[in-house]
């Protein structure tokens, strides 16, 4: 009996994409994943988060209200299109990925990772509304966004990194590795901070955390600095042959928490504008990208690129030809 194939297998025998293909899409996906996380940000600062008081639907009729005069309720319906851009953007992932010669099985795991990671964000956001926007409801909803973010910034270095034939120092992987594990404390501090403080998502009668928020505003002021601290001292521990590379990386990271905590400092000043507190999350999502990305250039053979591991394949195997792992 013959084995019965999926779609995507029935269409990988027929037809080829180009490794290009993958990599515009993946670059879409880590755009867009950055782009919801900004625009559940403007959600927030605008009070739109119960612009549409049901879900999944907006009004309890309709999923979109196109010709709304409410501006809360425009706002947060864009918020759930991109959701649905995301849906479109991370098929063409999955889609490309399966149709690529030789297909690399980890990549299409990533890509169908973020899939389900995005229902689930979807439904997190639905269950947020419901609840009237409680906010370890709404933190657990961004730090989900977060998740997202990694999964296609895993892919897009899947697909994009060059091999390299740099090799760390047992330092300089340890201080990476605690520069991720500082930034991820950074974040979800940073969701705190965001559920103690005046911008609920729709009005002062929703519920904040219990948290007294110049407090944890202060706590999360001092673990920006200890990460800033951290990165230059990995800037200045990645030296030697083939480490152009990983120290760029962590140059970058440096000056993007630079941006970061001068945002956080001059909104917190000027009580909070909208746009800075916005622009403040999108901050967030380049601040955990960038250690992500420093990361993986200081430990190439953590997660190596796909032109790596196509590399490896040896011509006398065709089953290893056909299929990498």
């Amino acid at each position: 009996m013959p084995r019965l194939k999926t779609p995507l297998a029935w269409a990988a025998d027929r037809w080829t994409l180009s490794p290009r293909v993958l990599r515009w899409a993946t670059t879409f996906a880590l755009v867009v994943s950055i782009l919801i996380i900004l625009t559940g940000g403007v959600v927030r600062v605008t009070g739109s988060g119960l612009g549409c008081p049901t879900w999944p639907t907006c009004d309890g009729q309709y999923v979109i209200d196109p010709i709304s005069p409410d501006l809360h309720r425009m706002i947060e319906q864009t918020n759930r299109m991109i959701t649905g851009c995301i849906v479109l953007v991370v098929g063409w992932v999955i889609v490309a990925a399966r149709l690529q010669k030789p297909r690399v099985r980890s990549i299409t795991r990533l890509a169908w990772s973020q899939f389900w990671l995005v229902v689930a964000n979807a439904v997190i956001g639905g269950l947020s509304v419901l609840a009237d926007l409680n906010p370890f409801i709404v933190a657990f909803h961004f730090v989900t966004a977060i998740a997202l973010l990694t999964t296609t910034a895993l892919t897009w270095h899947r697909v994009h990194e060059r091999p390299t034939a740099y090799r760390p120092t047992s330092r300089a992987r340890a201080m990476s590795w605690w520069l991720i594990a500082l930034t991820t404390v950074l974040v979800v501090v940073g969701t705190l901070v965001s559920g103690s403080g005046p911008h609920s998502g729709d009005s002062s009668d929703v519920p904040r955390m219990g948290f007294d928020w110049v407090g944890i505003t202060v706590a999360h002021a001092v673990l920006g600095t200890a990460t800033l601290a951290l990165g230059i001292l990995l800037w200045l521990t990645l030296r030697g042959a083939g480490a152009a590379v990983p120290r760029l990386r962590a140059a970058v990271f440096i000056v993007v928490v630079v941006a970061q905590a001068l945002l956080g400092l001059v909104q917190s000043v000027t009580h909070l504008p909208e746009a800075l507190v916005a622009l403040h999350l999108l901050g967030a999502a380049l601040v955990w990208v960038g250690a992500l990305r420093v990361l993986l250039d200081v430990n190439p053979e953590l997660f190596p690129s796909v032109h790596t591991a196509q590399a490896s394949v040896t011509a006398d195997s065709p089953r290893a030809r056909a299929t990498v792992r």
